[in-house]
């Protein structure tokens, strides 16, 4: 949510993100790939785990208006393999049907919940922030890994049943059975 993390902590960790990406240019190796996860996605991953800001996703209203965004072209532009909703945030895993792009199904997702979430909340403005953090996945061991930190985020921010969606498609039930 555009509210979750302080927006000068995520220009500081925008520019230290380019930084090192112009100091380890891609492709990158199992280290350098762990060393980006850490001081980047980890620390993102950490401070939403913080739950500042309004955490509108609490409401299950809210939180239901985003899983049927998330939902509505699965198995048409993408495959949703896993996601949870956080009060403040979500975790999507997810393949792209030929000819989608990133951009383009992301921007739907977030166009489509923050009408619905707005309308709702008889508001308008900003509700999600303008970027996101993407993963590509490597391999076949990494997708499970990042299946079963999904699956774990919520306890990770001790957020009680109730405060949290989590999806998972039948082939991620059974691989993390």
């Amino acid at each position: 949510m555009a509210d979750s993390i302080p927006q000068e902590l995520l220009d500081k960790l925008r520019l230290e993100r380019a930084g090192w990406i112009v100091k380890n240019p891609e492709p990158w190796d199992d280290a350098q790939q762990k060393e980006f996860h850490i001081l980047f996605s980890g620390e993102v991953d950490r401070r939403m785990d913080e739950g500042r800001g309004s955490c509108v996703l609490r409401e299950t209203d809210n939180a239901e208006i985003l899983c049927r965004s998330l939902l509505k072209f699965d198995g048409e532009r993408y495959l949703i393999h896993s996601y949870v909703v956080m009060p403040n945030h979500a975790h999507i895993l997810f393949s792209l049907a030929e000819g989608q792009t990133l951009e383009d199904v992301v921007g739907a997702w977030k166009r489509y919940s923050a009408i619905g979430i707005n309308l709702r909340m008889g508001r308008d403005g900003t509700l999600w922030q303008r970027d996101y953090f993407d993963r590509l996945i490597r391999n076949w061991q990494h997708m499970i890994r990042v299946a079963r930190y999904i699956r774990r985020n919520p306890g990770k921010g001790n957020v009680p049943d109730g405060q949290y969606t989590l999806h998972e498609s039948d082939w991620v039930r059974r691989m993390l059975a």
